[in-house]
């Protein structure tokens, strides 16, 4: 019974890259220059890569052909974006 237990995976909301890579069902490598390059939503704590499962699973409705729930933003009342110096 405690075997069972133990091979019961855990989702997180938040995932290192080897969890997120299982999840995706992708290797860990593939999953560490998706982030480099910015392809996949994630960040940096520290100098390890982590992964919010709410971003990943938006961003694969995204990449699939899903849409999501439309968020009604007015386009006048949004701020404007800073420049970049």
């Amino acid at each position: 019974m405690a075997a069972a237990a133990n091979a019961q995976v855990v989702l997180r909301e938040v995932m290192d890259i080897r969890q997120a890579a299982e999840y995706l069902g992708i290797s860990g490598d593939t999953l560490y220059r998706y982030a480099s390059e910015g392809f996949v939503p994630a960040f940096k704590l520290g100098n390890r890569w982590r992964f919010r499962k709410s971003l990943l699973d938006a961003w694969m409705d995204e990449k699939s052909g899903v849409r999501p729930p439309a968020h009604n933003v007015d386009p006048s009342k949004k701020k404007p974006v800073a420049r970049a110096r």
